[in-house]
């Protein structure tokens, strides 16, 4: 299933305490249940102002959907590529 990495600008968000964060994450995945098994959340990054989500999902559409239901933002969807990490040089 391709993947997608997602881009949430967010304000703040690396301020937020763990409570908040277990909130946003517990509304996201009532979305995901919502949706079906077609999108899955692998993981997110949190920093300072922007949240970086990597999904599974058959498009960006049903990416787009999800975060409207959830009401956060997906400034930015973009399909991966390619993985690369350090096996990668050998």
């Amino acid at each position: 299933m391709p993947e997608f990495v997602i881009e949430r600008n967010m304000p703040g968000v690396g301020k937020l305490g763990a409570g908040d964060l277990k909130a946003a994450s517990q509304g996201s995945c009532s979305v995901l249940r919502e949706l079906g098994p077609e999108i899955q959340w692998v993981n997110s990054y949190v920093t300072d102002d922007k949240i970086y989500c990597i999904y599974r999902a058959p498009n960006e559409a049903l990416i787009r959907k999800h975060a409207e239901m959830g009401g956060f933002p997906a400034n930015s969807i973009s399909p991966v590529r390619a993985h690369i990490d350090p096996t990668t040089a050998d």
